[in-house]
């Protein structure tokens, strides 16, 4: 093989793999971040229901309240309704801690995504490293020299990056148990 063959090769399957690795670690990127826009819009409906249920509770035991206050005796059902509130406020507030802890999740999403563009420009800081030792003076063999380091140099930092960085994304807080996403 020809030294224009060898380093065309060279270059070839550098900047393929370039290319690839930026590819496949945006695209995790992009999938991290559409999980946690789900995460979050799931939280926030939850939410937002156990504070409106929370809410209409609390309305219909003042209103109990304020018939009492006026005098009015308590009916057998005003009485079963008052006992039967708390237990209703603490089940929606339940609701609304459990909803809570999605945050948890969407911080390591997120922290993961983070983790991942750093991943990234670390790969590319270390390709303009090597890629500035190479000048135009450079003959062919040094050239095909420098190249098969740096490839070899981005394949350990990407086989690093992937290896760090976890699948799934996990909740262990609370009363509700453990909950394993992605």
């Amino acid at each position: 093989m020809t030294r224009k063959k060898i380093l065309g090769s060279h270059v070839k399957r550098l900047l393929s793999g370039v290319s690839d690795h930026g590819r496949r670690h945006l695209s995790e990127v992009e999938t991290d971040l559409v999980q946690t826009n789900l995460l979050l819009e799931e939280a926030i409906d939850k939410l937002t229901s156990s504070f409106m249920a929370i809410h209409r509770t609390v309305d219909a035991r003042q209103d109990a309240i304020n018939r009492l206050l006026a005098g009015e005796a308590p009916s057998v059902e005003d009485s079963e309704r008052l006992s039967a509130m708390s237990g209703e406020i603490g089940a929606h507030v339940n609701t609304a801690i459990t909803s809570m802890q999605f945050q948890d999740m969407t911080s390591q999403l997120l922290n993961r995504t983070l983790r991942r563009v750093e991943g990234l420009r670390e790969f590319l800081a270390t390709l303009g490293e090597h890629g500035a030792d190479i000048v135009p003076e450079s003959d062919g063999e040094e050239i095909v020299e420098r190249l098969g380091k740096v490839s070899m140099a981005l394949a350990i930092q990407s086989m690093e990056l992937r290896s760090m960085l976890r699948k799934s994304v996990e909740q262990r807080h609370l009363e509700s148990g453990d909950v394993e996403l992605f």
